[in-house]
């Protein structure tokens, strides 16, 4: 019974949050969920922290340019 209690006010609690954000998003000027992605925070990007997979893009985009296919041999035997 103490576990149904304790289920029962997790879920209570966790609509209240959600009719929280419900209530600012539309009751604040352009309500709208805030963006909490690393790439839109400011401090972070004056910092150089970036996202991981705005990491994994560059990186990927680095790769390809370092390859040269021109320069690859085909051996014709």
């Amino acid at each position: 019974m103490e576990v149904l209690k304790v289920v029962l006010l997790a879920i209570l609690l966790m609509g209240l949050v959600f009719a929280g954000l419900a209530i600012q998003m539309l009751f604040k000027k352009g309500g709208k969920f805030p963006n909490t992605h690393v790439g839109s925070n400011k401090y972070l990007k004056s910092k150089g922290v970036t996202c991981a997979q705005t990491d994994d893009k560059m990186e990927q985009a680095k790769a390809r340019k370092e390859l040269r296919y021109k320069k690859i041999l085909l051996d014709n035997k």
